[in-house]
């Protein structure tokens, strides 16, 4: 039997999302929690993972068992056993061919930029502080040259492993409320520190020390040196994937 699961997390005091042999990290505290609603041992696939720090609106995972228990069981028994900072939102049945990973068409997230004089209290923990004025209009002219395929060496980590620097970016917005200003990405996949280095890189053509044409610029160079610094971990939030409604997920994350 194979079972989906919506899961959200505030990434603040973990080490991200992946198992680790040392240190607090999401998906241990999760498989920990699930094996006891099983009473044997659950391991965990997810759809992207996320670095230290980052938080998690519906990240999607799923498991294999035997084990007998109803939606409702999985959900709250997972949740009594979870820290406060991590929640079993929804449960799904899934097909045996359903994969996180790889049946997700693509994954989402949003960089949340408070943009005032003075910082954070009670949102330090989601958001990243900019004293200076930012024009998010021009951001967001800027940030539609990353639109479409390409080659994003200039925003990809040094310690990044993939195979390869080609993502497709579906759709890109900057967008300002109040004192806030949000980043909104959604491509078939990312590369490691792919946002953050985008956000990076926005942030100077928002004090308007670049100008709008120097994200383009910097896609085409391929040179992460000449790029933007990668932007604190603090203010992402992978909003979650994206799914055929024919795997009968939430409407969060089908499409």
């Amino acid at each position: 039997m194979r079972i989906a699961l919506g899961i959200e997390y505030d990434g603040t005091d973990f080490l991200g999302w992946q198992r680790l042999s040392h240190g607090h990290t999401v998906q241990a505290s999760l498989e920990r929690a699930l094996s006891r609603v099983a009473d044997a041992p659950i391991e965990v696939t997810c759809a992207g993972r996320t670095d230290a720090g980052v938080h998690g609106r519906c990240q999607v995972v799923h498991f294999d068992t035997e084990a007998q228990r109803d939606l409702r069981g999985w959900v709250l028994g997972a949740c009594s056993g979870l820290p406060s900072s991590v929640a079993v939102l929804w449960g799904r049945l899934v097909p045996d061919d359903f994969h996180a990973r790889f049946s997700a068409r693509s994954r989402r997230y949003r960089y949340t930029i408070l943009n005032r004089p003075v910082r954070a209290a009670l949102d330090a923990r989601y958001v990243t502080w900019e004293r200076h004025p930012l024009d998010a209009q021009r951001m967001h002219e800027a940030a539609q040259a990353l639109l479409g395929e390409h080659d994003f060496s200039a925003f990809r980590a040094v310690s990044c492993q993939a195979a390869h620097a080609r993502r497709q970016v579906i759709a890109v917005r900057v967008h300002r409320s109040d004192d806030q200003v949000a980043v909104e990405i959604e491509a078939n996949a990312f590369l490691h520190h792919m946002v953050r280095n985008i956000v990076g890189s926005l942030l100077p053509v928002g004090r308007g020390e670049q100008p709008g044409a120097w994200i383009a610029e910097l896609l085409a160079g391929r040179d992460r040196s000449v790029a933007g610094p990668t932007a604190p971990s603090s203010g992402l939030t992978f909003l979650g994937p994206r799914y055929e409604a024919h795997w009968g997920l939430p409407a969060e994350v089908s499409q």
